[in-house]
């Protein structure tokens, strides 16, 4: 049986959690909270990979835990991996109950860390706060039970839905705190995936701009945001050999045609390189999701030009859309947001908007695509 207290301190857990988005992946990031009589005696957040999860930093904070109630907001892992088992440092440390908001879905897990608590005599209590638990690691849920992380795309336009000149000039159609906020969106993403279009054209870097963001969960947690894999699509390697986007600053992952000759300066570069078959979009986007789910990337960011965001769409694999819409009037001869061919009112792509709030001078628009065959 739970109580208000119950809900009180996995609150507190789940806010400790979210301070982890930046830099725990590609674990999830969780929070956990130990009290005993009433008061907290220590808490935790999952560290960099390699390092303490959350209830080992709990327990370290709190020296003596016998007797006390752990709050976790994710299943005390069962298995061996970088770290021993967070299940059996809690019987060690002779904790009495374990509240914990979900069931871990990593099918590595998946209940026996609760089994190894339940068997070691430790009260468990589950389910409480799952929504909110779910919502804070959903990249990592998405991965585990689909088999891909979730994949969201960040555009910015005008009031008309252009997103740059005929020419192709693009800066800056949104103003500073939009802008801050795409860092956000950076610092918590596992991979940004864009097209060569955008690297020839922009010359971008992808990386997090620290002096941008601002991030009070980021300074509360004491450690930089872990830098982001790059991932450009370019079919016929034409991103230049000094491009910002394949220096040291971060790790690169160029995806190329299977049968296209690579580049010697290239080939000697900062980039590793990716064969891919054709698909939708020039590169099989289904292929690159596979990989991507296979180097652990839980949350993917696509900041690309109409056509990889419209190919994204049309292929399924689009779980959100992060619209940033400024005040201002681009005109009919600018670029569209995405290439999505439509011809009959019948076949539009339905949103369901998760949250519209304003940024600065512009607006920010969450929204999910209504997909009509599951995907």
């Amino acid at each position: 049986m739970t109580t208000e207290f119950d809900t009180r301190m996995m609150a507190r857990a789940l806010q400790l959690a979210r301070r982890g988005r930046y830099s725990a992946r590609p674990n999830p990031h969780v929070g956990c909270v130990l009290v005993r009589d009433g008061l907290i005696i220590g808490e935790g957040v999952t560290q960099p990979a390699g390092g303490n999860h959350a209830e080992v930093e709990a327990l370290s904070a709190a020296g003596d835990a016998r007797g006390a109630t752990a709050y976790v907001t994710l299943e005390p892992c069962s298995h061996q991996g970088k770290t021993g088992p967070c299940a059996d440092a809690l019987v060690a440390a002779g904790v009495a109950r374990a509240v914990v908001a979900m069931e871990d879905p990593n099918p590595a897990v998946s209940g026996a860390g609760l089994d190894k608590l339940r068997a070691a005599g430790v009260q468990v209590s589950l389910g409480v706060l799952e929504d909110e638990a779910k919502r804070v690691i959903p990249g990592f849920v998405a991965r585990m039970t689909r088999g891909r992380g979730r994949l969201r795309a960040k555009l910015a336009m005008s009031l008309d839905g252009r997103t740059a000149m005929a020419s192709g000039e693009s800066q800056w159609i949104t103003g500073p705190a939009a802008r801050r906020d795409v860092q956000r969106l950076r610092a918590e993403s596992c991979a940004i995936v864009t097209g060569v279009g955008t690297v020839v054209a922009d010359d971008c870097a992808l990386t997090v701009r620290p002096d941008e963001l601002d991030l009070p969960e980021m300074a509360q947690a004491g450690v930089p945001p872990v830098p982001p894999l790059r991932v450009v699509l370019d079919s016929h390697l034409r991103t230049p050999a000094t491009a910002r986007v394949v220096d040291a600053a971060a790790p690169t992952l160029l995806c190329h045609a299977v049968a296209c000759a690579v580049p010697e300066a290239l080939a000697v570069g900062q980039a590793t390189l990716l064969p891919l078959p054709a698909g939708e979009g020039g590169l099989d986007l289904c292929a690159l999701s596979d990989y991507l789910s296979a180097q652990a990337c839980n949350e993917i960011l696509l900041e690309s030009g109409p056509r990889v965001v419209g190919a994204c769409l049309r292929t399924g694999l689009l779980d959100e859309l992060i619209v940033y819409m400024a005040p201002a009037l681009l005109g009919d001869r600018a670029r569209p947001l995405l290439e999505l061919p439509i011809d009959a009112m019948a076949d539009q792509v339905p949103l369901h908007v998760e949250e519209v709030r304003k940024v600065g001078a512009d607006w920010r628009f969450t929204t999910r695509p209504e997909y009509r065959v599951a995907h």
